[in-house]
């Protein structure tokens, strides 16, 4: 057995604030469901889940400033689940709408004080308890970018059209679990990964967990209501929840039985869990945990002649539109690239926090980017451990880490203007991952 606590927070603003994760501002003034964190502490290290869109530097230093001396700010794992329908936490990213609108300074201080208590609450109720991993499947995400007979490709780009040729890679319907138990073999908790962002109403202007609040609904309904619940964003750059086709099909079996697409997601995840605790016990032993975090440097981008192109191409697109927001930070993105390539602008190469654990026989590894599968996949494959659970988003936000053959296609998410580190900088990630992966392996 290992000492395990677990603690869940509400931190659903109740008064209006904006919303992260469009090009343009929002402001929700309720809540279509509760925005929790949850956290699980295991040995000395503790896993923590947020409903953000992210968790920069600078979050992650509020929080853990809240926290007691005695948990290791090393051994603090932030990740977010990447829902579209929480807090601003950035400075910049829009400017502010005036009135009773929360300020980004005021949405921080909220969310620290909240996501830190979940940790010291997790901390403080370290009981010994029982763990078990799993594997199981659930169809959540899918490839949303449609590849054309020139080789470009396009962020959710139409299928229906003569030259469309192919996606832009892989689907990843893998869900990765730990169990947790009471010594009396009452289930207490389950963490699970799922390689998709939780972004089925990404557009909506009011807060929300997206389809996560309903896998927590789903799993506490099969399980016990006190049940907790960590979910984690696994590599997903290249993924989301939105069809490019069978849209038309996928609605109409919804009509049929009755549910949104939120719904229907977390009976799948519910399957796989319930298939997958069926198979599943706990731990006689006491399992090998370590835990390691490291540093590490990733090359930038390397901007060519032709990435300055499109982002000239794209801001000129973007301030012809009337309804443009000027405040935007899309544009300054897109101006960074054409300086950058002019020689303007020197990009430095990005400070990258690695967590890796071992627990038992199972590797865990994170990283801050939303990473395009292929990288992720080549982790996994590679991997020494029996099962490899990987989480992205996690203790910092480096933008998008695209593979090679997206960077060939091009389009949002592939390009310079929203990744800081190009395809070099995810081969030594993967390297550095598997090394640190080998050397916990090995003992």
């Amino acid at each position: 057995m290992l000492k395990i606590g677990w603690a869940t927070r509400d931190f659903t603003p109740t008064r209006p604030a904006m919303l992260m994760g469009q090009m343009n501002p929002r402001v929700a003034t309720r809540a279509l469901d509760p925005l929790t964190v949850t956290a699980w502490a295991v040995e000395d290290v503790v896993f923590v889940s947020c409903d953000l869109a992210l968790i920069t530097e600078e979050n992650q230093q509020d929080i853990l400033a809240l926290l007691p001396p005695e948990i290791p700010s090393k051994n603090v794992i932030l990740s977010a689940t990447h829902t579209h329908e929480s807090l601003v936490l950035v400075e910049g990213v829009y400017a502010h709408p005036g009135g009773d609108v929360m300020t980004v300074a005021e949405c921080r201080a909220w969310a620290a004080e909240r996501i830190a208590g979940a940790i010291v609450e997790a901390w403080q109720t370290r009981t010994l308890r029982r763990v078990g991993r799993a594997f199981g499947h659930a169809v959540v995400g899918h490839n949303r970018y449609a590849v054309y007979a020139d080789g470009t490709g396009q962020m959710y780009g139409e299928t229906h059209r003569p030259d469309f040729r192919a996606f832009g890679g892989y689907e990843d319907h893998s869900v990765d679990l730990f169990f947790t138990w009471e010594p009396d073999g009452q289930l207490a908790g389950v963490a699970l990964a799922i390689p998709c962002p939780s972004q089925v109403d990404e557009h909506a202007e009011q807060f929300s967990a997206d389809y996560w609040h309903e896998v927590r609904v789903e799993l506490r309904r099969r399980f016990g209501q006190k049940l907790q619940v960590l979910g984690w964003c696994a590599p997903a750059g290249d993924q989301s929840p939105h069809f490019l086709i069978y849209q038309r099909e996928e609605e109409e079996m919804r009509r049929r039985r009755g549910v949104t697409q939120r719904q229907d997601i977390a009976q799948r995840v519910g399957d796989a869990v319930a298939r997958a605790l069926a198979g599943t016990g706990p731990a006689d032993d006491t399992p090998v945990f370590r835990h390691v975090c490291r540093e590490l440097r990733l090359p930038p981008f390397k901007v060519t002649a032709k990435d300055a192109g499109w982002a000239q191409a794209r801001h000129a697109e973007f301030v012809a539109n009337p309804n443009h927001n000027p405040n935007s930070w899309w544009p300054k993105k897109l101006q960074e690239v054409v300086a950058t390539a002019q020689g303007l602008r020197k990009p430095e190469p990005v400070l990258t926090q690695l967590h890796v654990v071992r627990l038992g026989d199972a590797g865990f590894a994170t990283s801050p980017f939303e990473l395009f599968l292929d990288f992720s996949l080549r982790i996994k494959a590679r991997s020494p451990a029996a099962q490899t659970v990987l989480v992205q988003l996690t203790s910092g936000h480096g933008g998008y880490l695209a593979s090679e053959r997206g960077v060939r296609a091009g389009s949002y998410g592939a390009v310079p203007s929203s990744c800081a580190v190009g395809p070099a900088g995810g081969r030594k990630l993967v390297e550095e991952t598997l090394k640190t992966l080998n050397k916990l392996f090995a003992v």
